[in-house]
């Protein structure tokens, strides 16, 4: 696996995405009945938002996973907790396996997009906020390193608000060798 990054092209990269996002497994996206002009709308908005953007994920120069950046304090995430300057929130879909799904492989799309956010200055802790009921991503994300607070109300969903400091991050990755439970692929954050 050899991870890279690309600034999505919400025109050139939605029928992509679409595929993606319409899967069942992609259900807690919130896209599954959306069309690829619908996807191309969103990822438009997204990218032209100034506090929200989206990028590609390649493995080898082969798109595998959209991940998006968001600063939560222009987010509604605000109304529900106390933001920190440090803080930076984050989307992950990992796209379908192209063949039989290879354990481990989501949970190193995570640590490669983990790695790249606690990379940029200022960034001291990671938010997600997936939806209460993906407890697929639950799972990931406390084997990252992060640390759920509780549920939290939306506009589009209740959602387990969970935080990754770089050292709950670091002393993650430290022990993502000697993991035995397969993270699932396609899990969506």
């Amino acid at each position: 696996m050899r991870f890279t990054f690309r600034c999505l092209d919400a025109k050139a990269d939605a029928p992509l995405l679409h595929s993606w996002v319409t899967q069942p497994y992609a259900s807690f996206w919130g896209m599954l009945s959306a069309g690829v002009d619908d996807v191309v709308e969103e990822y438009t908005k997204i990218q032209a938002s100034g506090h929200h953007h989206a990028l590609l994920g390649l493995d080898g120069g082969v798109p595998a996973f959209l991940m998006e950046e968001y600063l939560p304090a222009s987010s509604p995430l605000a109304a529900v907790y106390p933001v920190l300057s440090g803080d930076l929130g984050m989307h992950l879909l990992v796209a379908p396996p192209a063949g039989p799904p290879v354990p481990g492989y989501t949970a190193a799309v995570m640590d490669a997009v983990l790695d790249r956010l606690f990379a940029k200055a200022g960034v001291d802790r990671i938010v997600v906020e997936p939806d209460a009921r993906n407890t697929r991503i639950h799972a990931l994300n406390e084997r990252l390193g992060f640390q759920p607070v509780g549920v939290v109300t939306l506009p589009d969903k209740d959602a387990l608000l969970s935080f990754c400091s770089r050292d709950d991050y670091q002393a993650a990755r430290k022990a993502l060798d000697t993991l035995s439970t397969p993270v699932p692929q396609g899990a969506s954050l």
